[in-house]
């Protein structure tokens, strides 16, 4: 008698306000967790050097993207500075899924709220700040933005603080190893081999 298929994998959508950490922990599950499928954007905005089509970002024309979002390809799009198109590819998503790989979507509130249109029986993660302060900290820290900019942005993280209820689990961004564990545990995943003890000063 055959073995019965496998389920196909649960896609993780990990979502948060500005500043308290998405990228980092994506880039770091990216590094210890190979095994793990992290989603890669269209964008309509052209290469910066460097840039390598199909790694960083799907560099796509205009009528491509147009064709994509007509076509139901896309698990989700914006707009961003009110210039290039940046999106969410569908089938790369569901092969991957479909193969039984672990696989994550690292975007913004609004993304997250059209995946749980396009996906909803995907598990919605919202990543929060240890504090309100911290995330300050860490968003002025930066300095990058002008003061003007670093105002916007911490208006637009209150509002995004006070979605984390239209999510399934809240993980606090206290150490980006820890929450990485977490969220790879998440997914099924054996994290012992790969997780760095906290420094004892943390404790």
């Amino acid at each position: 008698m055959s073995s019965p298929q496998p389920r196909p994998t649960r896609l993780v959508v990990l979502a948060g306000p500005t500043a308290v950490g998405k990228g980092t922990v994506a880039a770091y599950i990216r590094d210890h967790h190979p095994e793990v499928f992290l989603s890669v954007s269209a964008t309509t905005r052209p290469p910066r050097p460097g840039e390598v089509d199909g790694v960083h970002y799907w560099f796509v024309s205009d009528a491509a993207f147009d064709k994509l979002v007509a076509d139901g390809d896309m698990l989700e799009w914006a707009v961003v500075h009110k210039a290039a198109r940046y999106g969410t590819p569908r089938r790369p998503v569901e092969e991957a899924l479909a193969a039984g790989r672990p696989a994550m979507l690292e975007i913004d509130l609004q993304g997250a709220r059209q995946v749980r249109q396009t996906m909803p029986e995907a598990l919605f993660v919202f990543l929060a700040p240890p504090s309100w302060e911290e995330l300050v900290r860490r968003l002025v820290g930066r300095g990058t933005e002008s003061e003007e900019e670093r105002t916007r942005r911490l208006e637009t993280a209150k509002v995004e603080l006070a979605a984390e209820t239209e999510f399934d689990v809240t993980l606090v961004n206290h150490e980006v190893h820890a929450v990485a564990a977490e969220l790879v545990a998440l997914m099924g995943l054996d994290t012992a081999l790969s997780v760095e003890p906290p420094p004892s000063d943390d404790l």
